[in-house]
């Protein structure tokens, strides 16, 4: 049987590798890219929809994850990391693009892992902010 925190889980590592797919502009022909929701998404999630996750601080966003179990929030990072890129690339949100910025980096310290693609978006970010 499939737990609530198993299923939020999922849903966070789809909605990324989704968000991956679209910044790098290779969607499938899946619904999830066709018609991505991502108030519903965000409702699974965090229990808010995207405005208004997106209206809190960095640091309010922060402890919503902090307070997941700790191997999960490399997920949650990753996740929100691509989120506020995409949104803040496709809409020119610099507010978006720093968040974008801070939780990428946050990913990149709580994985361990050397990300290349992360490690450009976020130079991509730097630039972009200047």
């Amino acid at each position: 049987m499939i737990t609530d925190k198993e299923f939020t889980l999922r849903l966070i590592r789809q909605l990324s590798q989704a968000l991956e797919k679209l910044i790098l502009d290779k969607p499938e022909e899946s619904l999830m890219q066709k018609e991505l929701d991502f108030d519903s998404l965000m409702k699974d999630i965090f229990k808010m929809d995207f405005t208004e996750l997106s209206s809190k601080s960095k640091t309010e966003i922060i402890e919503i994850v902090n307070e997941r179990q700790e191997r999960d929030h490399k997920d949650y990072y990753e996740m929100l990391g691509n989120l506020f890129y995409f949104k803040g690339r496709s809409e020119g949100n610099s507010d978006f693009l720093g968040k974008a910025q801070t939780f990428y980096e946050l990913y990149l310290q709580t994985s361990g892992i050397f990300a290349l693609p992360v490690i450009n978006r976020i130079s991509e970010i730097k630039k972009a902010l200047e």
